[in-house]
């Protein structure tokens, strides 16, 4: 027999389970798996068991808690191989949300529905769903690692549906509105980063960590290679595009090209009265003695001026959002833009401004007809 059920005291059960034999004594190696419930229910993880035996992934049941789990998980796996900002987030999921809602139950019990009714506790508390799903791809990722490690036989996470997000509306400002924003901009110190986020639509993180080494006046090109991201210790770290498609090189318009020639004799300028010398690794985007820019400090800058302009207040990141949007009503490719932005693929770049296709179908409607149709 394979497996048999052995009631035991109160309202719960024993699957006793065989492993095979012992390589030395050749005794029958038995395991052990208690279960609380019913009858049914234990009839069910014995079915359960017996089908991770025949497919290969029973694992021995450990004593380890999600929390023990989660914790390891994160020093050997998430540390080493995320970015410093994302492990800042991913551990501020687990030891915030996960540990202590999850923690306590044996990560081989871990089942679909102690998921499920987490994402609806959250939901239920207000949590919107967007970060609810995001708990889910931690988890998710965790559980992955643990079943490559050999600590448990499936990802339960793979039976849960996480809640599905709504799409964040997107807000743009049009030409008329980055012209009145720009000349508001105008002898403030973040007046050209301004310029440059409109009309490169380069992200926060990739615009603050240019170097002057990264700008070619001469073929008027940025090279993005690199983002800067501001930790909770308040120290600052460099890392490598989030994909190869973000490595790029941007055309620069003339205009910013001059603006950005401007503002290197000034910063040069700057450097010479304190005693220094621009150097080619400094960064484009700076305080006057060369430290990095605080990104949240230059979000509110963004926001501050924007309000006391009298525009509607959008994101920083909505500047690349409205550099895409102005490109594509121009009737640039699709093709052009997803390089402009770094996105992964040309799908992602047609999926995030689809609010952007009526227009351009419109446009190409009455352009074929002025092509093609006949003079009626």
């Amino acid at each position: 027999m394979r497996g048999h059920i052995v009631k035991r005291s109160g309202n719960s059960y024993s699957i006793v389970l065989s492993i095979g034999n012992d390589p030395v004594s050749g005794k029958r190696k038995r395991q052990w798996v208690s279960v609380k419930g019913t009858k049914k229910e234990a009839e069910t993880r014995l079915s359960e068991l017996l089908t991770q035996l025949d497919s290969g992934t029973f694992v021995k049941p450990g004593k380890a808690t999600v929390a023990e789990y989660l914790e390891k998980w994160l020093a050997d796996y998430a540390q080493p191989n995320l970015t410093p900002r994302s492990f800042e987030r991913y551990e501020s999921i687990v030891r915030v949300h996960l540990s202590p809602a999850l923690g306590n139950v044996a990560l081989v019990r871990l089942r679909p529905a102690h998921l499920q009714e987490q994402y609806t506790a959250k939901l239920n508390q207000g949590m919107s769903a967007r970060s609810v799903r995001y708990h889910h791809v931690v988890l998710h990722k965790a559980l992955q690692t643990a079943l490559r490690w050999g600590l448990v036989g499936r990802n339960v996470a793979d039976a849960v549906d996480p809640p599905r997000a709504r799409r964040a509306e997107m807000h743009t400002w049009d030409e008329g509105e980055i012209a009145r924003f720009l000349e508001a901009a105008e002898g403030t110190p973040y007046h050209t980063l301004f310029y440059a986020a409109l009309f490169t639509g380069m992200r926060r993180s990739e615009l603050l960590a240019l170097r002057w080494s990264d700008i070619d006046f001469v073929f008027s090109q940025v090279s993005v290679s690199r983002s800067i991201h501001h930790l909770k210790d308040g120290s600052y770290v460099f890392t490598e595009p989030k994909s190869a498609r973000s490595r790029r090189t941007i055309a620069m318009p003339p205009s910013l090209n001059l603006l950005l020639k401007r503002h290197r004799e000034n910063q040069s300028l700057e450097k010479y009265t304190l005693g220094g010398t621009l150097r080619d690794n400094d960064l484009v985007f700076s305080h006057y003695d060369g430290k990095p820019l605080r990104p949240n400090t230059v979000s509110r800058a963004w926001a501050i001026l924007a309000a006391a302009t009298g525009l509607k207040v959008i994101r920083f990141h909505d500047a690349r959002h409205s550099h895409a949007s102005l490109l594509l009503k121009q009737g640039v490719h699709p093709k052009v833009v997803q390089e402009r932005l770094g996105h992964a693929t040309i799908a992602v770049t047609l999926d995030t401004y689809s609010h952007v296709a009526p227009g351009m179908q419109e446009a190409a409607a009455v352009g074929f007809d002025k092509l093609v149709a006949p003079k009626l």
